[in-house]
């Protein structure tokens, strides 16, 4: 039923997904700001969230233009000037010339395994063509996944208030302490990945502007993305290398250095990463290794596709949370941290009545 029902189910899904991570700016919005109503202050958060992606999108847009424009120029001019006796030798430059003369386009479809061949792909590309059109469908899930969105964040506070009427009094207990664990978990990781992404991209991109990669705010800006999901960053070193090697041919400088300098971009920030980004801001959020963080990534991704790689890891905490806690009978995380925080403001109060003592008793 879940395989059935993916393609309903999903933007519904990333709809409350939204709708929870907006949900605090909208009640800063209405309770702080004294904004009377709940769906204006819907509204405003929307034209907020939108104006600043549109913002974004217009200081990134023309800046990756004018990059692209730049990387073709240098492509065109890399091609024209090629000059094959810097990569190949004479007696391989004589056998890929051997071998692309002995091509004979006419004798190879002359074969019946490549003209069956070509009969199966031709009405795979007319499938692709018809594919094409669909978008309108992928508009209109767009504009429900929309509709799910603001109605969510307008319900969300008597949605807050009243799940728990709809589970059974004796499994209450534990489906809050649950339920709260799992929010606690998402929140801390979902604000701390995606200030790490934004730290991480802002650095790559300023690392390959330094070594001159054309494109290089454009690459670090999509390596940052790619960095909301751990490890995913990785899929961003062969566009660099391709880069790298474009950047050889407009500067002159050696194949070999280009692709060092870019590798020493990927480890100083990596390093940093590693070392500074995360222990500062996500802290201990997750306590997974990364066996267990690319394991994770690669069950969740399996069972629900790209959703799941983004939740991937507070659900494996979540879980792991849950058997620690009832089967070895551990307590919580977010249990320890209330009890500590309750700890320190009981030694707060004690510190100020103490005080307090001590001054009436010196008057």
């Amino acid at each position: 039923m879940l395989s059935r029902l993916y393609g309903v189910l999903l933007p519904f899904f990333v709809s409350f997904l939204l709708a929870w991570l907006l949900d605090p700016l909208v009640s800063f919005i209405q309770h702080t700001c004294r904004v009377k109503f709940r769906g204006l202050s819907v509204a405003i958060t929307l034209i907020l969230f939108v104006g600043l992606m549109t913002l974004a999108v217009y200081m990134i847009i023309p800046a990756m233009g004018r990059e692209i424009r730049a990387a073709a120029v240098g492509v065109e001019q890399y091609f024209a000037n090629f000059d094959a006796d810097k990569y190949f030798t004479p007696e391989q430059q004589e056998k890929i010339q051997h071998t692309l003369d002995g091509l004979n386009l006419e004798s190879m479809l002359s074969y019946p395994e490549v003209r069956d061949g070509i009969k199966s792909l031709l009405p795979k590309i007319g499938s692709w063509i018809t594919g094409g059109l669909n978008w309108l469908s992928e508009l209109l899930v767009i504009f429900i996944g929309l509709l799910y969105l603001i109605f969510l964040m307008v319900a969300f506070p008597s949605i807050r208030a009243n799940w728990r009427r709809y589970v059974p009094a004796k499994y209450l207990p534990q489906v809050s302490t649950i339920v709260h664990e799992m929010s606690v978990n998402m929140n801390a990781y979902f604000r701390g990945q995606g200030l790490v992404a934004l730290c991480v991209g802002i650095l790559f991109a300023i690392g390959f502007m330094i070594i001159g990669m054309p494109m290089g705010f454009a690459m670090g800006i999509f390596i940052g993305v790619l960095n909301l999901v751990p490890y995913m960053q990785a899929l961003g070193i062969p566009p660099c290398i391709l880069l790298c090697l474009v950047q050889s041919a407009q500067t002159g400088q050696p194949i070999w250095l280009t692709i060092l300098l870019m590798a020493v971009v990927f480890i100083v920030v990596q390093t940093l990463q590693d070392t500074v980004l995360v222990p500062r801001i996500m802290g201990k959020v997750t306590g997974l290794g990364p066996a267990a963080i690319l394991l994770s990534l690669s069950i969740w991704g399996a069972l629900m596709g790209v959703i799941g790689m983004i939740i991937a890891l507070p659900l494996t905490t979540l879980g792991l949370s849950c058997y620690k806690h009832y089967v070895l009978h551990e307590p919580f995380a977010s249990e320890v941290e209330e009890k500590s925080e309750r700890t320190r403001a009981t030694m707060r109060e004690k510190k100020k009545t103490g005080k307090s003592e001590r001054v009436k008793g010196n008057e």
